[in-house]
């Protein structure tokens, strides 16, 4: 099971964290330039982890488990790493803590519903979100290093703003599920 294909493609995004941070911690162009790559390509493997597993017909459990794990430590170490570095400043800060918290709430809800035997699909919604952010976050690593033709920083920071609304918008729906899940738990417990 681990050794297949789409599991191999959400471990190698976990995996490509590390690289991404390490490059943007020391700095540099080249080193940002290799930032992206590796984080180009966890973003994309984030699509085809999915896609190969329905397609194989060899979707699993650790892959329900671990492909969530993968965008929130890829979308939130880089978030993290992009505001200590200053390269998410100012009020976009607030945008990148939407997302983050927005991630724990979801985290949380989904922990929950799962004792309860509850399954939350990801929305079409949220999978737009996804990729609004993760693209916005790809920008945000390049910055200043992109081709004086394109105004990275300020793509990504538009980019980052739009993924908020979105989170906002697809955590409220989240949340929401989540709560009439539990009133109904509620609802069918034995009085006190």
């Amino acid at each position: 099971m681990l050794a297949q294909l789409p599991n191999l493609l959400t471990i190698s995004r976990i995996l490509a964290v590390v690289p991404v941070v390490v490059c943007l911690w020391f700095g540099g162009e080249t080193l940002r330039w290799v930032a992206l790559g590796f984080y180009a390509f966890a973003s994309i493997t984030d699509y085809f982890d999915g896609y190969l597993a329905r397609a194989m017909q060899v979707q699993s459990g650790l892959g329900r488990l671990l492909d969530p794990i993968a965008d929130k430590l890829l979308v939130g170490a880089s978030l993290l790493i992009l505001v200590a570095l200053d390269h998410i400043s100012g009020l976009t800060v607030l945008a990148a803590l939407v997302i983050l918290l927005r991630e724990i709430l979801v985290s949380g809800l989904r922990e929950f519903l799962a004792e309860l035997r509850v399954s939350m699909p990801v929305s079409r919604l949220a999978k737009w979100k996804t990729t609004v952010q993760l693209l916005a976050i790809g920008f945000l690593i390049i910055g200043d290093d992109a081709p004086e033709w394109i105004d990275s920083r300020l793509i990504g920071e538009v980019g980052l703003w739009i993924g908020a609304v979105l989170t906002l918008y697809t955590g409220w729906d989240y949340l929401m599920a989540g709560l009439r899940h539990v009133s109904a738990q509620a609802d069918q417990a034995p009085g006190e």
